[in-house]
């Protein structure tokens, strides 16, 4: 199996999943993973997503791939739309192009079901929601899931599209433009002020990773096809993901307010019932419970 981007956050805990279930794992990345040293068993490629000959060679003798690469973020990705197009639509579909050529079937993309859908009109929101997105990253998600969806008309590809909404958990990097928890727990650890955008009304769906890479690998090995929404099927605010880590950290945040950001949804909440239907998987970690195992990883961190 290869997982592109399996050295990111999320790559890395599928690679983990997948280990654990006997299976042989590729990974391609840019990077090597920052959080820990190279597994045993795993063939790492550390080359660029655009590095065509390197890539087919990546593809060799392997079943099923896990597209978890973005070189972009939410608040990102708008700043320079062409590199956004240029880095995730052109290399996706150059990597279409390859399975196609090699008559490869089975891929799993991991969408984002926090961005394509716009601002909706309907909450909790479904997969047949109208796509509005409103930032680049979402368009360039869209997009992909589009092409996906030709490449399966024309070639036969088996695409699960997973629109994931907020993923947390350990080993999650440090970014102001993304990843709320853990940018809000490391402040706390160094005694930083919680940067919020907006008034903190602002309302998420958040996942925890270990169920987010639970339900990439039951979806890859099944023989589904489609687009699924993948989260808790709740939301929380940002004041109440602040009052939630003041309770288990028992430290008084302080915090300061910039601004609404024009690209940010201001509520969002994924319904998940096609996905609990069609592969008989719901998410186990609450909330509260993720974000007191993810205190204590990065309470130990170095």
């Amino acid at each position: 199996m290869l997982v592109l981007g399996g050295n990111g956050f999320i790559g890395s805990h599928l690679v983990d999943l997948l280990l654990q279930n006997n299976h042989f794992v590729r990974v391609v990345d840019k990077f090597p993973e920052r959080f820990r040293k190279p597994l045993d068993g795993v063939d790492y490629r550390i080359i660029r997503f655009d590095d065509k000959a390197e890539l087919v060679e990546s593809l060799t003798n392997i079943d099923i791939v896990y597209h978890c690469i973005s070189t972009t973020v939410p608040g990102t990705s708008s700043l320079d739309p062409i590199f956004d197009i240029q880095s995730n639509l052109v290399n996706s579909v150059s990597l279409l192009n390859m399975m196609a050529k090699a008559e490869m079937k089975r891929i799993v993309f991991l969408s984002s079901g926090g961005t394509v859908y716009g601002n909706p009109t309907e909450i909790p929101t479904r997969e047949t929601h109208p796509l509005r997105p409103i930032s680049s990253y979402g368009i360039v998600k869209v997009a992909i899931e589009n092409y996906l969806s030709m490449y399966e008309a024309l070639y036969k590809i088996q695409p699960v599209i997973l629109r994931a909404s907020n993923p947390y958990g350990p080993r999650q990097g440090h970014f102001q433009t993304q990843g709320v928890i853990s940018t809000f727990l490391r402040s706390m650890k160094s005694d930083k002020e919680l940067v919020v955008w907006g008034t903190g009304d602002i309302v998420r769906d958040y996942i925890y990773i270990d169920d987010l890479v639970k339900l990439c690998y039951q979806a890859s090995i099944s023989d589904v096809c489609g687009i699924f929404n993948v989260g808790s099927g709740k939301g929380a605010s940002i004041n109440e993901i602040i009052d939630i880590i003041s309770q288990i950290t028992t430290m008084l945040p302080r915090k300061k307010y910039y601004p609404q950001r024009v690209f940010d949804v201001h509520k969002i909440i994924l319904d998940i019932s096609k996905t609990t239907e069609t592969f008989q998987w719901s998410p186990k970690i609450s909330l509260e419970e993720g974000i007191r195992c993810m205190w204590e990883y990065i309470s130990h961190e170095q």
